[in-house]
């Protein structure tokens, strides 16, 4: 079974989707792969879901430096969404990003984004996992430069699908998808599925959202990856991982501190 994501940016996009697609992603379009939407755009958004559904939202494109991306992780987190994405760019710091933000976010779920066309380090998965991070997910950094099945072959694109559940991440894929890539995709049992650009009119991220092609792209992960309602059902997935991950990262601050303390003394 594999949910379906949908990024928006304002209330509006929201209640185009809200209804047909699993997880409703805060992202704006306009500020790069993974762009922040305002603070105040992301409150006004979680007003308006009160609860009903399931918000992911990108911290935006910054460069690794812990104090700066636990702060930030820290800052949605208490906007009320229910996961927060972290875009791990190539950088020695990147460990060290992990976890300051597992240490610092307790109000939501995490989850790495790595990036297909920028060859990713596959051994952070085992750093994510260990700090108690949520799932993981691949993406595209240039979306000038094809979908996510250009940057990386299937085989690849299941074998990351795989070593994250081996280690106990949810695994999602995204990159410019479209229907036409789907079967592939689905092929390695993702939990979840991302969405923009086929989203939008003239499959321009820029553009405005289309109910119809939301309709259409659920339509097609019915039919190649099972019951969505079943999914659906499962994939309130947020609801169990968010506290399931806060309970890890909670265990896993403890494990620290203890560590720590039994080095200082």
């Amino acid at each position: 079974m594999t949910a379906f994501l949908a990024s928006v940016s304002s209330v509006d996009e929201a209640r185009v989707v809200a209804d047909i697609a699993d997880v409703v992603d805060l992202k704006n379009p306009e500020a790069g792969a993974l762009g922040a939407l305002a603070s105040d755009r992301v409150q006004e958004i979680v007003r308006w879901s009160a609860g009903r559904y399931v918000l992911s939202a990108a911290l935006g494109d910054l460069p690794m430096r812990p104090h700066l991306i636990a702060d930030a992780c820290e800052a949605m987190a208490a906007s009320g969404v229910d996961f927060v994405k972290i875009g791990l760019f190539a950088d020695i710091a990147c460990r060290s990003c992990i976890q300051a933000a597992a240490a610092r976010t307790l109000e939501a779920a995490l989850v790495g984004v790595l990036f297909a066309d920028q060859a990713p380090d596959l051994t952070l998965l085992d750093e994510m996992a260990s700090a108690g991070f949520a799932g993981v997910m691949l993406d595209t950094a240039d979306k000038r430069n094809g979908t996510l099945l250009d940057a990386m072959s299937e085989a690849t694109l299941c074998a990351f699908v795989s070593r994250s559940h081996a280690l106990g991440l949810f695994a999602g894929l995204a990159g410019s998808l479209r229907e036409r890539d789907l079967p592939s995709v689905l092929r390695c049992a993702p939990d979840f599925v991302g969405f923009r650009g086929a989203l939008c009119e003239g499959h321009e991220r820029r553009g405005r959202i289309s109910r119809d092609r939301a309709r259409a792209l659920a339509a097609q992960i019915e039919v190649h990856a099972g019951d969505r309602a079943s999914t659906k059902n499962r994939l309130r997935f947020a609801r169990t991982l968010r506290a399931t991950s806060i309970d890890r990262q909670t265990s896993g601050s403890a494990s620290m501190d203890a560590q720590a303390a039994g080095v200082a003394s």
